[in-house]
């Protein structure tokens, strides 16, 4: 039996200040970084064999955080956008509250919260692509590299480790757990407290416990 602990990275700098973060580069807060040792104290009794994280650094910098305090710097450590935040497109850098006054709660809580409706994809200083996802296009770039890159590792046996990011965690929780698209929507996972699985060699979910 292997142990898999997904982590989403603790307090940025933007979530501090209430600001649409996805793909934009921003660093821990000090509380980020606080969340990040006390996420490594929960697991301090498990021996890991790999970890995995995303592209941006609030991930990375939590991951190396806890790697340091449960005394294993050496982990290997493969890096991937695929588990990125979602991108929030035209909303990305924008303060969630002065947004909601411009368009709406009902409207931004649709952009936030369901399924499969994105937010805007204009093109801004943010987000040059004019690019954006909803929780169905993140699951959609999530999911394959989960299953190809990190479950095969469960699956033999391995205990492994990903700091990643809210939506993208969603995406895999809502996979593991047999979420429907309804029910994912009350999905709701906290900076900096570790989701621990326990997974048999033909990746049944024989336990789950958020520490």
């Amino acid at each position: 039996m292997a142990k898999l602990v997904l982590v989403r990275h603790g307090e940025s700098q933007w979530n501090l200040e209430n600001r649409f973060t996805g793909w934009v580069d921003v660093p821990l807060s000090d509380r980020g970084r606080e969340e990040a040792r006390r996420a490594g104290g929960h697991i301090k009794d498990i021996k890991f064999d790999k970890a995995f994280t995303s592209a941006l650094k609030r991930a990375q910098e939590t991951l190396a955080i806890m790697m340091d305090e449960i005394g294993q710097k050496n982990l290997p450590v493969e890096k991937d956008q695929a588990l990125n935040e979602r991108h929030y497109g035209a909303l990305q850098g924008l303060n969630k509250k002065e947004t909601a006054a411009k368009y709406g709660d009902q409207q931004v809580h649709i952009w936030r919260r369901s399924y499969d409706v994105p937010p805007p994809a204009d093109k801004t200083e943010l987000n040059p692509d004019g690019r954006s996802e909803s929780l169905k296009d993140t699951a959609a770039r999530t999911l394959p590299y989960f299953n190809a890159r990190i479950m095969p590792e469960v699956k033999a046996g391995k205990n492994i480790l990903v700091a990643a990011h809210g939506n993208s965690l969603r995406s895999i929780v809502m996979d593991l757990d047999r979420l429907t698209k309804e029910q994912v929507l009350e999905l709701n996972i906290a900076t900096g407290a570790p989701i621990l699985y326990e997974v048999d060699a033909a990746g049944k979910i024989l336990g789950k416990k958020v520490l």
